[in-house]
C-alpha cells in the first residue's frame, strides 16, 4: 500500500524511489517568483476583471544602485580631470630662465700731469672745481620722468630706475663701502646668477675684466686715504629703455667727486679731490623688478688722480695733495666730459683739477 503522498497507482515504474520526483531539487523562492516574466492572476482577479489567466510583467531594471552610480561618475570625472590636467594645467612649467650675463668691467686710472692740488678747506676745493654746481649725495642721482613702454608699465619702469639708483647710491656713496668695511649692501641688489662672480671678485681679485672689486663698487685703500668730507658731490643721468618684450635696460652715467686726505692724518691735513666717472648698464627681467634686484652687465670706470703703475683692481689708491704720479699715460682725459674713455691708462686733464 502506498504512502499518503503517493499516487493511487503507486510510484511509476522507472521513477526515483522514496517519493521524490526529478523537480524536487528546484527551489522556487520569492526572488525567483518575482523575476518571472509571466505571472498568474489570482482567482479573485480573474473573476472580477475577467482577465486572462496570466499577465506579462515588465522585466525588473537591474541597474546600478545609486551609490554605485555616484561612485562610477566620480571615478570618471577624476580620470577625465587627470587627463585634462596632463595636457593643459594651470601650473605652467616655467620657461627656462636665462642666466644673467657676467659683468664686463673696465677700470681706467687717470694720472695727474703734475702735483695734486690741495688745501685743508674742502668747501673751497669744491668751489674751485668743475663740481661746484654738483648736488650732494643721493640728490645727485635723481629719477627721470618715466613713461611706460610697449611691454612694461609705468610702475615697472620706475622699479627699474629705483633699483639702479639704489645700486649707485650704495656702491659709490655709502661711507662704509667707500672705506672697504662693507660689501653686502651692494651684493643684495644683484641678481642671484651674478653672486658667484661678485664673491670671486672679492675673494680673488684679478685684473681680467671680470673680477675687479673696483668694477662693482668704489672703495679706497684704507691704509692710504680717508674721507675728508662725507658729502660726496654727484652729477649724472639715468635712462630706461625696453630691450625686448621681457627685458628693461637702464643706463647710468655719473661723475662722483670725493674729498680725501691721508689716512690717520686728522682734520688739519690738506685735502684733495678725487674724481670717479662711472657708466653702468643694468638689465631687468620681470623677476628682477619684482624682487628689487638688478643684473649689472657693463661697468666702465675712469678714476683719478691715480698712478698708472699702481694696481687699481682691489682698491683705488689715490694720489693725495702734493703727490705726483710715477708715470703718466696718453693724452689727458677729462672725466667730467662725455665721450669714450681711454683704454688701460690715461692722464687726468688739468681742467679736471681744482684751481687752488
Amino acid at each position: 500500500m502506498g504512502g499518503p503522498g503517493d499516487p493511487p497507482e503507486g510510484t511509476p515504474e522507472g521513477a526515483p524511489g522514496g517519493g521524490e520526483d526529478e523537480y524536487r531539487s528546484v527551489v522556487f523562492d520569492e526572488s525567483f517568483v518575482r523575476a518571472a516574466r509571466l505571472q498568474e492572476y489570482s482567482a479573485q482577479e480573474r473573476i472580477s476583471d475577467h482577465a486572462p489567466a496570466v499577465r506579462r510583467v515588465a522585466p525588473l531594471r537591474r541597474g546600478l544602485s545609486r551609490q554605485a552610480l555616484v561612485l562610477v561618475l566620480l571615478i570618471a570625472f577624476a580620470f577625465g580631470t587627470a587627463i585634462y590636467m596632463g595636457v593643459r594645467h594651470p601650473y605652467q612649467t616655467p620657461a627656462a630662465q636665462e642666466t644673467a650675463e657676467p659683468l664686463r668691467m673696465t677700470v681706467i686710472p687717470l694720472a695727474p700731469e703734475g702735483k695734486v692740488p690741495g688745501t685743508a678747506d674742502t668747501a673751497y676745493l669744491y668751489e674751485r672745481s668743475p663740481a661746484a654746481q654738483f648736488k650732494t649725495g643721493a640728490e645727485g642721482v635723481p629719477l627721470p620722468a618715466s613713461r611706460r613702454t610697449a611691454h612694461f608699465s609705468d610702475s615697472q619702469v620706475v622699479a627699474a630706475l629705483t633699483t639702479a639708483k639704489d645700486y649707485i647710491v650704495r656702491s659709490a656713496l655709502d661711507p662704509d663701502v667707500l672705506t672697504g668695511r662693507e660689501v653686502r649692501a651692494v651684493r643684495v641688489l644683484l641678481a642671484p646668477d651674478q653672486l658667484d662672480q661678485f664673491d670671486q671678485s672679492f675673494a680673488r681679485p684679478t685684473a681680467d675684466g671680470r673680477h675687479a672689486p673696483t668694477g662693482w663698487l668704489v672703495r679706497f685703500d684704507p691704509s692710504r686715504a680717508e674721507l675728508a668730507d662725507r658729502r660726496v658731490r654727484v652729477q649724472g643721468t639715468l635712462q630706461a629703455a625696453e630691450a625686448d618684450s621681457s627685458t628693461l635696460e637702464v643706463t647710468a652715467d655719473h661723475t662722483f667727486v670725493y674729498a680725501l686726505r691721508p689716512a690717520g692724518a686728522g682734520g688739519k691735513a690738506e685735502a684733495s679731490l678725487f674724481t670717479v666717472r662711472r657708466e653702468l648698464h643694468f638689465r631687468f627681467d620681470r623677476d628682477d623688478l619684482r624682487l628689487h634686484q638688478a643684473q649689472l652687465v657693463v661697468s666702465y670706470v675712469q678714476a683719478g688722480p691715480l698712478s698708472c703703475a699702481e694696481d687699481s683692481t682691489n682698491h683705488l689708491r689715490p694720489l693725495l695733495a702734493g703727490q705726483t704720479a710715477k708715470e703718466g699715460g696718453p693724452a689727458g682725459t677729462d672725466p667730467y666730459a662725455t665721450g669714450s674713455a681711454t683704454a688701460l691708462c690715461g692722464s687726468l686733464a688739468t681742467s679736471a683739477q681744482p684751481r687752488v
